[in-house]
């Protein structure tokens, strides 16, 4: 049985996607670039970072990477701060209580920046259940690369082999098969044009992967 669950924050815990799309927008006005909603989608599961430094490639933009993040982040924090609605996804907080129940080291690994993990932390008291954080914009790489993946399992302190991911992007699912980590893909009503085929399986309610249907899943493996 697994020993400890990486989770992705975006799309998984939280659905902040609508106040980074809202973020994002104003930033491409605010620079001048139309962004179709094609390549936006594309972007899923990549660092601000990244991301900038993609759109000033493909729009050729006399910016620094730096200078698209905090005008970007500018507007996330703002909408954060301003918009009442964001929740946590349905059934997530039961899920992790109910691994946390069984003693299963929980990590947080996602590409959101270490700020906006903690704003979501700290507003839904979630710091009781986690061992450990993991930010893709400190790292060097972002997903689909699978460095996130890797030091999240070095930071749950158990192996790769007994850890699994619950990921509900195309790239974040390619970086934890890359990982060599087992993926459970979260396919929710709020993942779209998102690629779930390398997941080892596929989801979309929680109840799916409580720690007892979890076990049942993989005797039969």
């Amino acid at each position: 049985m697994f020993k400890a669950a990486l989770f992705d924050m975006d799309g998984v815990i939280v659905d902040s996607e609508p106040l980074h799309h809202k973020a994002y927008y104003q930033m491409f006005s605010d620079v001048n670039i139309t962004v179709s909603e094609d390549l936006y989608a594309s972007f899923t599961g990549q660092s601000t970072l990244e991301i900038c430094k993609q759109l000033i490639e493909h729009f050729k933009l006399p910016l620094g990477p730096q200078t698209l993040v905090d005008i970007k982040r500018h507007h996330f924090k703002n909408l954060f701060e301003n918009d009442t609605a964001l929740q946590l996804l349905d059934g997530v907080l039961d899920l992790i209580k109910d691994y946390h129940s069984h003693d299963m080291a929980l990590v947080l690994a996602s590409s959101a920046s270490m700020a906006n993990i903690n704003r979501i932390f700290e507003r839904f008291d979630l710091d009781q259940y986690f061992v450990a954080k993991i930010s893709g914009a400190d790292l060097k790489a972002s997903k689909p690369h699978p460095e996130i993946f890797i030091k999240a399992a070095e930071l749950s302190g158990y192996d790769a082999k007994d850890c699994f991911v619950i990921e509900d992007s195309t790239n974040g699912i390619a970086a934890a098969k890359a990982a060599k980590i087992y993926c459970v893909g979260y396919d929710s009503l709020h993942s779209e044009d998102q690629d779930y085929s390398k997941a080892d399986i596929v989801i979309s309610n929680f109840k799916e992967i409580t720690f007892a249907n979890l076990e049942r899943r993989l005797a039969v493996v």
